[in-house]
């Protein structure tokens, strides 16, 4: 459907002439790891045999015998008549595979016997315990594993049809930190303005592409909330005691429909009594883990000092939960927002919107996030290595000043931090240790 840059991590799995190993691919639902691994397949195997184990429940009973290779591989044969095991010519998918878990722990007498090379997709596969009473392991030291999430901005880009001859401009300004021109910097607002409702789910980019409708894109988000609810409710026959799984069940619930309002308050820290009056961190824990082992949020913690490790600093239970997806986030709102963001009208969630996409980006590139907050009222937003160095990364939803930024590098005999970037709608620009670039320039960090 879409150019993904996950593409070229999987060129470099089959091409490692090292160990082989299989691949496997998590991510949240609905991202694309089933299009584009039979994508890749199709084009780099002359034999591909497919299997999803959450249309084919028939499928799921082939791996409940030994994990001997010539067995396995006659089941399926049987099975689906149309394909062919050719030796070092074919690659075995296991679509959905967190639905057979014995599936999965027969890669590795698959990867001992060598001929064949396999991929694996889950949306689940974070989840600790999901599938445990079925399960016979995890094939520990034989699989290969890539994270796949929601397209970034680059990748919505590509899907517009933006030339890379835009993007490279983009990425030159970046580097060189020189202003875009008008033109290219109105147009990038515009289509950023747009990603932010968008979001990077590909149907939904699909749809947005084919129809132009907002309204179209709000109802095929609320439809994947809706799935991940049912995701949530996957959980309950996974432990021994029904009632703890119910109860987990409605608080993972609980903390998943708070995030638009933990999020337009002034101080953005996760709090547990906006869940219930007498809230507290050790009964949420779980859920909030769930969410996260899941792809369906992000964790911004807060940081104790600004020295690096920075994850030597995070103070566990002060943090921050952004969604994954800036569409989705937008889609739990109120009906109506994607129209305001567009106009340019956020109203109490502006500063939230702009912060969960920035998240959101720094999540894709890979990166952990953090924050500074101190009960005196100076926070800064996100903070992190840019180029080695430790930076105050700032994000305005508005032109103003970044006072606790600038607090921060005036007192460097406390702090020892001397770069700062901020994000805003405005142009790329340079005023001694602070560079402001542009919100979509956010991918690039």
């Amino acid at each position: 459907m879409f150019k993904r840059k996950i593409t070229d991590e999987i060129y470099r799995w089959k091409n490692n002439t090292g160990k082989k190993k299989a691949l496997v691919i998590k991510g949240m639902r609905q991202i694309g790891k089933t299009f584009t691994v039979r994508a890749f397949a199709d084009d780099n195997y002359e034999n591909v045999v497919y299997i999803n184990f959450k249309d084919n429940e028939s499928a799921r009973k082939i791996f409940d015998g030994d994990f001997i290779v010539d067995r396995m591989t006659l089941d399926i044969s049987a099975m689906i008549p149309a394909i062919h095991f050719v030796p070092y010519k074919t690659v075995i998918i296991f679509d959905e595979v967190q639905e057979c878990a014995n599936a999965r722990a027969s890669i590795k007498a698959f990867m001992l016997d060598g001929r064949y090379d396999i991929i694996c997709t889950g949306s689940l596969l974070g989840i600790k315990g999901y599938n445990r009473k079925k399960n016979r392991g995890v094939p520990t030291g034989f699989e290969h594993i890539l994270y796949m999430r929601p397209m970034d901005f680059e990748e919505f880009l590509w899907a517009k049809g933006i030339s890379e001859e835009v993007l490279e401009e983009i990425r030159d300004c970046f580097i060189n930190n020189r202003p875009v021109s008008e033109t290219i910097h109105t147009s990038m607002l515009r289509y950023f303005r747009e990603y932010m409702c968008v979001g990077g789910m590909p149907y939904v980019v699909d749809r947005f592409l084919a129809t132009n409708d907002m309204n179209v894109v709000r109802e095929e988000q609320i439809d994947i909330l809706e799935e991940f609810k049912d995701d949530f409710g996957k959980h309950l026959d996974e432990n021994e005691k029904e009632e703890i799984d119910l109860t987990l069940l409605g608080r993972i619930n609980r903390v998943f429909d708070s995030i638009p309002s933990q999020l337009a308050k002034e101080n953005k820290k996760f709090v547990y009594s906006m869940l219930e009056k007498k809230g507290r961190s050790e009964n949420y824990q779980s859920a909030i883990q769930w969410l996260y082992d899941a792809g369906i949020i992000n964790i911004c913690y807060n940081l104790s000092n600004l020295s690096l490790p920075l994850e030597g600093n995070k103070i566990d239970n002060i943090f921050k939960i952004y969604m994954q997806d800036s569409g989705l986030f937008v889609a739990m709102l109120e009906e109506g927002s994607a129209g305001k963001i567009l106009s340019g009208d956020m109203g109490m969630y502006k500063g939230a919107i702009y912060e969960n996409i920035v998240a959101d980006a720094f999540s894709k590139n890979g990166r952990k996030l953090y924050y500074y907050h101190k009960d005196s009222g100076l926070e800064i937003d996100f903070i992190s290595t840019v180029d080695d160095e430790l930076s105050l990364i700032e994000v305005k939803a508005t032109t103003g000043n970044a006072k606790s930024a600038n607090t921060v590098l005036k007192n460097q005999a406390q702090y020892g931090v001397n770069k700062c970037i901020k994000l805003s709608a405005n142009n790329v620009g340079r005023e001694g240790v602070k560079l402001t670039i542009p919100y979509y320039m956010a991918f690039l960090l």
